[in-house]
């Protein structure tokens, strides 16, 4: 159970940093540049660990690594960077809350996860949460921003499903650095082509990207996918709730968003979600060995005079 607690609050680190994320991105960084605000949050970050782990691809995590880095890098960030501009932080980040149900229902069918009821609950709990959230607030909600941000929670569920399917037997800090570099590079291009030259940055912006380069996606990832590695995907996914957690509270002290009684019972409900979902004493505990048991030789059916010393023959005369 503790070594579920130390893998629960590490892999917490990755909901939390990217409800942060929403802030930094709707504050700091340009509104009309997408695939150069995933780009530039991709490959610095992708770079870096690749310096840290100094380890190349090899075999199938080629091509993995590049299915793994279009799913969760190039398409996920870009959608994440437009529903953070046209979302309030605390609805752009609550949507995302949506995914532990995704996740359990791909894990079951590609990892052969099957959830618990604690999962399900917790994952329930959640969502009346998120419904509370999204649907009182006092002004209106932009539909094209909720669908980018529906749309990342459905490419991301696959992909973290996929690299837990994947990742047996690979260094994590490695896989999350081929990840990270390939999409980066896929998104380079694609950015040049439809945006045309880069974006002149402010100071500001310099360091805001710093920030979710190194701590929102560096961190973050590597985090989150060795949580993946050592925890159920459901328990994951609801530890996930927190990011919506972490947006509101900081749209609400620093952006001055305001929230309804409702939706701070929404708040509520999501933490409560995370709370049911938590691994559990029995569901998590290794089995107890059973005590050995001493196999006895079996007895033989022979007669017990055919168990005796032969005697010896006597050397015939010649």
């Amino acid at each position: 159970m503790e070594a579920n607690g130390r893998w629960v609050a590490l892999t917490a680190i990755a909901p939390v940093a990217w409800g942060t994320n929403y802030f930094v991105t709707h504050e700091f960084l340009p509104p009309d540049r997408p695939l150069y605000g995933a780009a530039l949050r991709a490959l610095p970050a992708g770079l870096v660990l690749l310096a840290l782990s100094r380890k190349r691809p090899h075999g199938a995590w080629w091509w993995r690594s590049a299915v793994l880095g279009l799913l969760n890098v190039s398409v996920f960030f870009v959608l994440v960077y437009v529903a953070a501009q046209l979302l309030p932080t605390s609805v752009a980040s609550t949507v995302m809350a949506v995914s532990p149900l995704t996740m359990m229902l791909i894990a079951w069918l590609l990892v052969g996860e099957r959830p618990r009821g604690a999962h399900l609950a917790g994952a329930a709990t959640g969502l009346a949460g998120v419904c509370l959230l999204l649907l009182t607030g006092a002004g209106a909600v932009s539909l094209p921003g909720v669908g980018a941000s529906v749309a990342a929670m459905l490419v991301s569920s696959l992909g973290y499903i996929l690299a837990k399917r994947w990742g047996a037997g690979v260094d994590v800090l490695a896989s999350t650095a081929w990840q990270l570099t390939a999409g980066g590079l896929m998104l380079l291009p694609a950015a040049v082509v439809a945006e045309g030259p880069p974006p002149a940055l402010s100071a500001s912006a310099v360091l805001a990207f710093g920030y979710v380069a190194l701590i929102a996606t560096a961190l973050a990832c590597v985090a989150w996918f060795t949580g993946l590695r050592h925890l159920p995907a459901g328990t994951v996914g609801l530890v996930g709730l927190l990011n919506p957690v972490a947006g509101v509270l900081l749209g609400t002290v620093i952006a001055a968003e305001a929230l309804t009684v409702r939706q701070w019972g929404g708040l509520l409900l999501v933490l409560a979600g995370v709370v049911l979902g938590r691994p559990s004493r029995t569901a998590d505990r290794a089995p107890k060995s059973r005590p050995a048991v001493r196999l006895r030789a079996p007895k033989s059916r022979l007669p017990a005079r055919s168990l005796r010393r032969p005697r010896r023959l006597s050397r015939p005369d010649c």
